[in-house]
């Protein structure tokens, strides 16, 4: 039983051929393409403003020479969360529930915003590993614990984003499961469950936005360290 609540975060296979990459090409497919006519309609209206108002906030902090990740992150931003929402679905898969796929995000967008930093400021970028007015003696260990600390962000970055859906998931399943069990038998005690396991189904919704705000958020603090 405890192998079947985990059997939902392997990759389903169809004919032998996983199906990831489907469901990663798929939130692609959900989003309204831009039209030529000058006066959208409601829902391409809707999307534009809210991709101009999410990079207005994102970036209004940074230089003016990260703005040109503004599409990037916008992109990624959109990209997680369908990704997280869609695995809510009944009989889905959440691809962002697999380490592999969310390291594969985080390490290389990660790396990029360390090289801007080497490349364009140097010195400023080196001397984020050690705090202004250190003692002598602890210079050492606070380039050392500040180089750890550096290289554990993309693993953090990564872990997060798969431990809270991942959690969230198995919860719904567990309660779920216990609702189903518990109907039946105490019809009283089985609805309660039902309702607990509605109002945990939209704080998982909330949970799939705020995770993939949250992942995209954290990128553009490091770019703008290095910007």
């Amino acid at each position: 039983l405890a192998l079947n609540f985990f059997d939902q975060f392997m990759s389903p296979l169809l004919w032998g051929v996983p199906l990831m990459a489907l469901a990663l090409t798929l939130p692609w497919a959900l989003f309204p393409a831009p039209s030529t006519r000058w006066l959208n309609n409601r829902l391409l209206t809707l999307q534009g403003w809210f991709m101009n108002r999410f990079s207005h906030q994102l970036l209004l902090p940074i230089n003016q020479g990260g703005h040109k990740w503004a599409l990037l992150f916008t992109a990624l931003m959109l990209y997680l969360m369908t990704l997280n929402m869609l695995g809510l679905l009944p009989y889905t898969f959440t691809p962002t529930t697999q380490l592999s796929l969310n390291m594969g995000i985080a390490v290389p967008l990660w790396l990029a915003t360390v090289i801007i930093g080497l490349r364009n400021q140097p010195t400023v970028a080196l001397g984020h590993l050690l705090p202004e007015g250190t003692p002598t003696a602890l210079i050492p260990v606070l380039i050392i614990i500040e180089t750890i600390s550096l290289f554990i962000r993309p693993l953090a970055l990564g872990v997060r984003l798969t431990a809270n859906l991942t959690a969230g998931h198995l919860l719904i399943q567990l309660i779920g499961t216990a609702a189903f069990v518990l109907l039946p038998m105490m019809p009283m005690v089985g609805t309660l469950t039902v309702i607990l396991l509605l109002l945990l189904t939209l704080l998982e919704i909330a949970v799939a936005m705020i995770q993939a705000y949250v992942f995209v958020l954290l990128l553009s603090l490091y770019l703008q360290e290095n910007v």
